[in-house]
């Protein structure tokens, strides 16, 4: 079995900080969101894999190399524009090479990884199985409607949904699906949807199984999943100290990174803490996750995600649920007359109390 990992997307809803950012690569407990999935296929016993790339194709490849470094043979394949994850599919044939494969979304985290629906497919021996889980806006994901343990029908983002089990970003196939793939047109969005394929597939007779995850999943595609994707996997760390901490009260999973100092800090895990980092006179609360080279000094920071080399200084009031890009300076100025001063990239937010 071969593993197919879709990383071409724009990351529109990840605006700015996709801009200048894969949005497979944003950091989620200091890692990037496509090194889970990479760790998961490795898991799972599937040592080669396709990653679908676009226009961060060079960014995705710096990060992840030839893939030795996570115990896989990974092969890059170009996708000229967003097509579709069916377009992903077929663009990926010759790669897959007549074999069973799994077909992972670059930005998607699975807390019990691929490795049980792997063992699953291998042992049910379906044409495709379908990972799914009940969500409460299911308009905004493809959705399947079952009929017992049958899977009826199949439809993407539905403006009127009969079914509130979206598809998960995982899927098994057998070669099967690349007739059904060949057999669909683009969708009104000008895209070769997986939901049609897969519906295709059952229309001819195949066997599409379903499969309920229990665990949590996650598709850090908004801000508001990314930082709850950070605060899952920020739940499971251990204490790990490796800076340098003076006149600190450090409570719970803390992670500081080697290279880093803490002075007169109060940090309430869990909370991880990159290399080289400066933290003074600062409160660091739950669910925070700080990236390699950032400063902060007298500031008050909670369930946020901050990228490598940002500054934060003197803010006035706590910050929190907040993703900083890299790079950033955001600091109270004693510049007169008082008056908000800003220089603010494209698609930014910002709230102000």
């Amino acid at each position: 079995m071969k593993g197919l990992i879709l990383s071409g997307g724009a990351g529109t809803r990840l605006r700015p900080i996709t801009h200048t950012s894969a949005k497979q690569l944003v950091p989620v407990a200091n890692k990037p969101v496509l090194f889970y999935g990479l760790e998961a296929m490795q898991a799972a016993g599937i040592t080669q894999v396709g990653i679908v790339v676009g226009e961060t194709r060079a960014e995705i490849e710096a990060a992840v190399g030839d893939g030795g470094r996570f115990g896989l043979e990974v092969t890059y394949l170009p996708q000229e524009a967003p097509l579709g994850l069916a377009h992903a599919v077929l663009i990926a044939e010759e790669f897959l090479d007549d074999e069973p494969f799994v077909m992972y979304l670059g930005d998607n985290l699975l807390k019990e990884g691929i490795a049980p629906f792997v063992r699953a497919f291998e042992q049910s021996a379906p044409d495709a199985l379908i990972l799914l889980q009940k969500v409460n806006d299911p308009s905004s994901y493809g959705i399947a409607e079952l009929d017992g343990a049958r899977v009826k029908r199949l439809v993407e983002k539905p403006p009127e949904p009969r079914s509130d089990l979206a598809l998960v970003g995982v899927y098994l196939f057998t070669p099967a699906v690349f007739a059904s793939v060949k057999a669909i047109a683009p969708s009104p969005r000008g895209e070769l949807e997986i939901t049609d394929a897969i519906q295709h597939m059952i229309d001819r007779g195949l066997r599409v199984e379903p499969h309920t995850v229990t665990g949590w999943w996650k598709d850090t595609g908004k801000l508001e999943d990314m930082l709850e994707a950070n605060r899952l996997i920020l739940g499971t760390i251990e204490r790990d100290l490796r800076g340098e901490a003076t006149d600190c009260t450090l409570e719970g999973a803390v992670q500081i990174g080697a290279g880093s100092v803490l002075e007169r800090c109060t940090v309430r895990g869990p909370v991880v803490i990159g290399e080289r980092c400066r933290l003074s006179d600062t409160y660091v609360g739950p669910y925070t996750a700080i990236s390699d080279g950032v400063v902060v000094e007298q500031a008050e920071i909670e369930h946020s995600i901050i990228l490598e080399n940002s500054r934060i200084c003197r803010l006035g009031a706590r910050m929190a649920d907040s993703l900083i890009g890299r790079d950033c300076v955001i600091a109270h100025s004693d510049a007169l007359p008082v008056a908000y001063r800003f220089m603010v990239g494209d698609s930014s937010q910002i709230g102000i109390l």
